[in-house]
């Protein structure tokens, strides 16, 4: 009778480890594309990530590269200070997207130009993201909403 009882304990929790792992397993595949890592323009420059990467990117505008192009087609590199990298986009940009101006894009890079699937830019005139805001203070050219 205990012999029963050890046998069937040690098959339940023989179970539950293998239903944890594979439920463990699961999670990191549903995850695998869904996570988005965000990197600045200087580590990119610094360790460009593989061409099938999906990542985001953020900085500020670079002055005098925006270039709207036929239809929704639009080119501009993005900066941090210490590095600039050329972005093309497809599509409708959001109203407060301009020069000078805070970003973040989600998409790859081939190298050369990070070509971005997703553009979003300040929703107010204060706020920027936290990740550009990092990276901007690390290259030291950010400025305090107001300032100029």
């Amino acid at each position: 009778m205990r012999s029963l009882k050890k046998t069937r304990r040690i098959q339940i929790i023989a179970i539950a480890a293998v239903a944890l792992a594979g439920s463990a397993a699961l999670i990191g595949y549903g995850f695998q594309d869904g996570i988005n890592f965000f990197r600045s323009p200087s580590q990119v420059a610094e360790a460009p990530p593989p061409p099938n990467e999906v990542f985001r990117i953020g900085g500020l505008v670079e002055e005098g590269s925006l270039i709207r192009g036929e239809g929704t087609e639009i080119s501009f590199r993005v900066t941090d200070g210490g590095a600039s990298i050329p972005v093309t986009y497809t599509g409708v940009l959001p109203d407060l997207f301009g020069e000078g101006e805070g970003m973040v894009g989600t998409g790859s890079f081939d190298g050369e130009v990070f070509a971005a699937t997703e553009i979003l830019a300040r929703h107010d005139e204060k706020y920027m993201p936290a990740e550009v805001v990092d990276a901007l203070k690390e290259q030291g050219v950010y400025q305090e909403p107001g300032e100029s």
